[in-house]
């Protein structure tokens, strides 16, 4: 049983509702059926709380009294595909070519295999990767004629689906590792817009991806789409190919992240999410080649050419009492080996990081005669550093002279909390003999 805890406010669940139930009928087809079930956490507040549940909507597999996590999408037919894969073995038998065909042509994505059971290609990498994979279908048959008719042989394997090229035979290694990393690009169309069901392939798969944006109104049918597709097509397997525009929903997200405003549009952009890393093409896309979109490909890839990060302008004063560090700054100031800072990552929106905004400004200027102390603010929505990802707001880290990797501040966010940490850490208060300023 698939079950949602949803609140009655939550946007997110009312955007939900309509997939969920649609996903409900369809499943309740299901041979055997798949139930689903809602749970207003609001009301059932034990029971959420029984389960862990913290934010909506949150959805949890049952299964034998098990809870495991949901780790499909948010639409009808991901959510129907993510169900029934769970409610079956990794990999169903079928009877007969046609019965496959049938399978297929239901569902997103299907890999088959072909042959008996007893051979390592099925054990070892067909249901090792099925069990492990839940986006996809798994079937199974010995059947010669039909791997023919699906290009390939017996023992072999095949992959499926609606779009583009149907069939694909599958002539990698024995190996399930091999196996995944081919079907992974398999499952995006050779170029797409970018949309709430590929979020998973870019960021969840953590394919590198080169993203162009680009006016959906104006942009449309310009000359630079035509080379984007064709080279798409040219170095398919080599990076994902999308594009998008910057306003509405998913789209306008992708944007304000990747950093692209309406001024630098239309623009080509990398992302490899493995370590987030976002990359800006020189290149304006009038002037764009299949040729040159590749090698930029091949040089995001090698590491040669360098991250684009989102900076504010450096301040043209500095001198209160708290320094605003921007990512133009960030190695020169933090990076400083004679330099103690101490930095504050925030978010303007971040109800935490307003509570503790006048706390920070008095630290700041406690220790402002201190100058090789720094006591900064990042805005994080704003300006971003190459290898610094931050996980949620304020995130306060400290930079010690002697350990410039950085030490995240877990003590008492008060002003006595503050102070007494410097006071024990700072080798820069300790050298000027001010450390006892912790206990003023």
């Amino acid at each position: 049983m698939l079950v949602e805890f949803y609140a009655p406010w939550c946007g997110h669940c009312k955007k939900l509702t309509p997939e969920y139930a649609g996903a409900a009928q369809e499943l309740a087809k299901a041979d055997p059926p798949v139930a689903l079930a809602k749970v207003d956490a609001t009301v059932e507040k034990k029971l959420g709380e029984r389960f862990g549940v913290q934010g909506f909507p949150t959805l949890f597999w049952f299964k034998n009294g098990e809870k495991q996590e949901y780790t499909g999408g948010r639409t009808k037919d991901t959510i129907v595909q993510w169900a029934l894969k769970k409610s079956g073995p990794p990999s169903a038998t079928v009877c007969c070519c046609d019965t496959l065909k049938e399978k297929a042509a239901d569902a997103k994505f299907v890999l088959a295999y072909f042959g008996s059971e007893d051979t390592a290609l099925f054990k070892d990498v067909h249901v090792a990767f099925a069990n492990t994979e839940d986006k996809v279908q798994f079937y199974h048959l010995d059947d010669e004629a039909c791997a023919k008719e699906h290009k390939t042989t017996v023992p072999g394997i095949a992959f499926l689906r609606n779009f583009e090229e149907k069939v694909t035979p599958y002539t990698g290694a024995a190996d399930k590792d091999a196996l995944a990393a081919w079907v992974k690009p398999l499952m995006v169309p050779t170029i797409f817009e970018f949309t709430e069901e590929e979020i998973d392939a870019v960021f969840g798969q953590q394919q590198p991806t080169l993203m162009l944006f680009r006016d959906s109104a104006t942009d449309k049918d310009a000359a630079f789409m035509n080379v984007f597709t064709e080279a798409a097509k040219t170095h398919k397997g080599k990076m994902l190919f999308s594009y998008a525009d910057i306003t509405g929903g998913i789209q306008e997200r992708l944007a304000e992240f990747m950093g692209v405003t309406k001024e630098q549009m239309p623009t080509l952009r990398a992302i490899l999410p493995e370590d987030m890393k976002k990359f800006a093409c020189e290149t304006k896309p009038a002037d764009l080649t299949v040729d040159i979109i590749g090698k930029w490909a091949d040089d995001v890839l090698s590491g040669a050419v360098k991250p684009s990060l989102k900076s504010e302008e450096i301040p043209e004063t500095n001198d209160e009492g708290v320094f605003t560090l921007v990512g133009k700054q960030w190695e020169e100031i933090v990076m400083d080996p004679t330099k103690d800072v101490l930095v504050k990552y925030y978010a303007p929106w971040c109800g935490h990081c307003k509570k503790l905004a006048p706390i920070w400004d008095r630290l700041g200027e406690q220790y402002a005669n201190e100058k090789n102390l720094i006591i900064a603010k990042f805005d994080s929505t704003a300006n971003e550093a190459d290898g610094l990802q931050i996980g949620g707001y304020p995130t306060l880290i400290f930079y010690p002279k002697d350990n410039k990797a950085g030490v995240t501040y877990e003590g008492d966010r008060d002003l006595e909390g503050f102070s007494k940490y410097l006071s024990e850490n700072s080798s820069v208060l300790k050298e000027s003999g001010n450390s006892a300023k912790a206990e003023l």
